[in-house]
């Protein structure tokens, strides 16, 4: 894989490029997403494909989850973006494409991609390597979540105005995360500017999987934890809910997996279907 060793992203980011990608290589159209650059930035030996983690039938749920939420929030930052909107925070951004497949949206706004420092100095690397640069209305804010700094006082260094209205977004992290390490996440956020929109992913307990999702899901937990990003935080919708507004989000509303199957696989023939699991809550400061 392209980079020096000691600046890889983690593999559950690496993961999430490759399914982004394998939807279009191996998924018929309509594609919901559209993304193959993620792949180009991981530039994986040969044989990916062949991994057990992308083997097409048995992880097509994954796949499509994934393609689904990233399209909902392409969708409301495009939405956000109409509205005058103009700055675009991602939390844990890892190999997230948006700002070069999307120029057209990313170049109105100031986008500002959060992640840790080895994995922004990779991508920075990668990005150059590419041919796609760094546009200056793109931020790669390096913060060492361990440490003591304060990533938002970061994130304001790197021209962020807290003044204006944004949306941030956050996806595939609070897993990871104890809930008190998420609730103050949450409570940082809570300081948002009027007009704000926060995005952000949270997984569900195992009892309110779908059935037929649970034996998949299962199996994922002990790899992940010899990936060593075991899943440590778990919500139900209405914990969720009542986190946002205890502390002081005052619209949160509960975007479920079953809704976005609804939204974006509808009408397809080939039985595609994202897995249950994880779910969104969106709401505005």
């Amino acid at each position: 894989m392209a980079g020096e060793q000691n600046e890889l992203p983690d593999s559950t980011a690496v993961r999430v490029a490759l399914w982004r990608a394998m939807h279009v290589q191996v998924d018929p159209p309509p594609h919901v997403l559209e993304d193959e650059i993620g792949l180009e930035l991981a530039a994986p030996d040969e044989g990916w494909r062949h991994r057990p983690d992308m083997e097409p039938r048995g992880t097509s749920g994954f796949r499509a989850a994934i393609v689904a939420r990233a399209r909902f929030i392409e969708d409301l930052v495009a939405e956000q973006a109409g509205h005058g909107v103009d700055q675009y925070v991602v939390l844990g951004a890892g190999l997230d494409t948006f700002a070069q497949r999307r120029p057209e949206i990313a170049s109105r706004l100031r986008v500002f991609e959060i992640d840790q420092p080895g994995t922004q100095a990779w991508k920075r690397q990668r990005l150059i390597e590419l041919g796609h640069g760094i546009p200056d209305w793109l931020r790669l804010v390096p913060v060492d979540f361990e440490a003591a700094g304060d990533w938002w006082e970061q994130l304001s260094d790197a021209g962020f105005d807290p003044g204006r209205p944004a949306v941030v977004v956050c996806t595939g992290v609070t897993m990871y995360l104890t809930k008190d390490a998420n609730a103050a996440t949450l409570r940082r956020l809570r300081g948002l500017a009027p007009g704000s929109t926060l995005a952000i992913t949270f997984m569900l307990p195992t009892e309110l999987v779908d059935d037929a999702d649970r034996p998949a899901l299962e199996a994922t937990k002990p790899q992940a934890r010899a990936a060593g990003t075991p899943f440590i935080s778990f919500y139900t919708p209405q914990e969720m809910l009542t986190l946002a507004r205890d502390v002081g989000f005052k619209d949160a509303r509960h975007v479920s997996g079953s809704a976005l199957a609804a939204r974006y696989f509808a009408d397809r023939t080939d039985g595609l279907r994202p897995s249950s699991g994880e779910d969104l809550l969106v709401a505005t400061a």
